[in-house]
């Protein structure tokens, strides 16, 4: 396969107290080359290891055509600029609906790979001062997706993302959302699931647990930074 797309953007952050919170959503344009590892971007930081970052959420993309979305949606005073996702790669042409998991991109002279959505959390609603703003993107699965690293390397803004390979049967990103978030216990949607080779571990697991329990994990701490409300 040879689909090449170029990156916008490319971001990195440190971590700040930033809206009320300890956070490195908060990211800047990198014009200049730099190294890719297993973990991230070189200078990327994150504050939240468990939640995010690690080897299969080393970096963040985020479509720019979504942000003209949420500025018809919630109001064009507020600045809808990237990287208010906190991505690290902003991209035009590639969306939910067109990206699959486990795509297998060559990045300059690394290679990464698709493992899963990016799973909305209540600091988005804190950056953007919108109080249910994570659910929101949930439920419209403009969530943007994370990767894998599988080959270190550099990588810069002018290098294309290359596909190299698509797995068979592979979810498109969109679908994935659709049975991950929208129906979370469909007994269909959930074997679909298990049988994506190429889901992140941490997803996998959640969808193990939900198969034997026929209950759905706590998602409020996530959405809202809280557990003392009815949402889910």
């Amino acid at each position: 396969m040879d689909k090449a797309n170029y990156p916008k953007r490319i971001f990195t952050g440190t971590v700040a107290q930033r809206y009320g919170l300890e956070t490195a959503i908060d990211k800047s344009p990198i014009d200049q080359p730099l190294y890719l590892s297993y973990e991230g971007l070189e200078g990327d930081q994150c504050a939240d290891a468990h939640h995010h970052g690690g080897l299969e959420r080393a970096l963040h993309q985020y479509p720019l055509e979504h942000y003209a979305f949420w500025q018809e949606r919630y109001g064009a005073e507020i600045a809808w600029l990237a990287p208010g996702m906190g991505e690290n790669i902003s991209s035009i042409g590639m969306t939910e609906e067109n990206v699959y998991l486990g795509d297998r991109y060559q990045w300059g002279d690394s290679i990464i790979e698709i493992s899963q959505p990016r799973s909305p959390c209540f600091k988005l609603n804190k950056r953007w001062e919108i109080a249910n703003f994570a659910q929101s993107m949930q439920d419209l699965s403009r969530c943007g997706w994370l990767y894998r690293v599988i080959q270190p390397g550099a990588v810069c803004v002018d290098s294309p993302l290359v596909l190299l390979e698509r797995e068979q049967n592979a979810m498109t990103i969109a679908e994935v959302c659709h049975h991950f978030f929208t129906h979370p216990l469909s007994q269909d949607g959930l074997v679909k699931l298990k049988r994506q080779k190429k889901l992140s571990s941490s997803w996998m697991a959640k969808v193990d647990a939900r198969l034997a329990s026929k209950a759905v994990e706590n998602w409020n701490f996530r959405l809202f930074g809280r557990n003392d409300i009815t949402e889910n």
